[in-house]
């Protein structure tokens, strides 16, 4: 199966910002739980995906509109853009 081509906001990223800690930023000030970590590729905040209750990395999106994340999770190796809903492996 063909990947889907690749947007701008992908194109440009040259170094993947990776977590430091992995822990939602936000849920650990709050004493939120998480399901899963994204690292944002703009700013790299990490913080939790949309399968946790409070969908911190969606709503950092909707703030600041720094426009692709990457998993932080172990073993995975994708970037999600928001505005273009372009998914890449890498």
């Amino acid at each position: 199966m063909d990947q889907p081509e690749l947007c701008q906001h992908i194109l440009d990223i040259k170094t993947l910002k990776k977590a430091t800690e992995l822990v939602c930023e936000i849920c650990i000030k709050t004493n939120s739980k998480w399901v899963h970590l994204r690292t944002c590729q703009t700013c790299g905040v990490t913080l939790c995906c949309d399968d946790s209750p409070m969908k911190h990395m969606t709503a950092h999106y909707h703030e600041v509109h720094h426009p692709v994340v990457s998993s932080a999770e172990p073993g995975e190796r994708w970037l999600w853009c928001y505005p273009d809903e372009v998914f890449a492996e890498y």
